[in-house]
């Protein structure tokens, strides 16, 4: 595993943290996406089916279990913990999430690398991941008030996306037959997503005023 393998993993957790952090000490999940959190979670479920058949390695098996594990007590406090559950804005996460399940499970049975049940699902899951955080934009590009926690939130997720992009340079330059268009195709398109949010939280940075985004 190189260093930026490594960033990206813990840049990762730590966006799942600082979401968690919002939720259990604020009691809210106000300007969170439900739709984008079962689209990750969902991303975690096709992806992670072979943790049952395959044994990677110790490090392996436990991100994958926390990255289950938090992605659906996140989805469990928002539709059931009632103080939380209470402070979900649903009227503002209105994107149809239909449009990007269809043609991501199309996609998948259409281009994939093996077509058995397990790779069809795990091409799913990153045709999904590409677009999953889009309910969240347009959800923050709604509301017009977010706070530091849920920006922090969706800056992280943004770098994670980055630091997979030098993760999978590094391994072209130094691994002869790394070749995987269909992640790297993808997770440009992922991390293209955050450029607009990245402009606009870094001028909220440079200025220390609150994130806006323009509606």
């Amino acid at each position: 595993m190189n260093i930026f393998r490594l960033a990206g993993d813990m840049t990762h957790l730590l966006s799942i943290m600082v979401l968690l952090l919002k939720i259990h000490a604020t009691r809210s999940c106000r300007g969170i996406s439900l739709q984008t959190q079962e689209l990750y979670a969902l991303v975690f479920i096709c992806r992670y089916l072979d943790i049952f058949t395959r044994f990677i390695s110790l490090y392996n098996t436990v991100m994958k279990l926390v990255f289950l594990g938090t992605s659906l007590s996140i989805i469990y406090f928002m539709r059931f913990h009632p103080t939380v559950r209470a402070s979900y804005d649903k009227e503002q996460d209105t994107f149809r999430s239909v449009f990007l399940l269809v043609p991501c499970a199309v996609l998948a049975l259409i281009i994939n690398q093996e077509r058995t049940a397990i790779e069809i699902l795990w091409t799913f899951s990153i045709y999904l991941e590409a677009v999953a955080i889009l309910p969240q934009l347009v959800m923050l590009q709604r509301t017009q008030n977010i706070d530091n926690l849920t920006g922090n939130y969706v800056f992280l997720l943004g770098t994670y996306r980055g630091l997979y992009i030098l993760n999978w340079i590094y391994r072209f330059m130094t691994e002869p037959n790394y070749r995987q268009w269909i992640v790297w195709i993808s997770g440009v398109l992922q991390t293209g997503l955050y450029i607009d949010f990245f402009y606009y939280y870094f001028l909220a940075w440079k200025s220390n005023k609150n994130l806006q985004l323009p509606a």
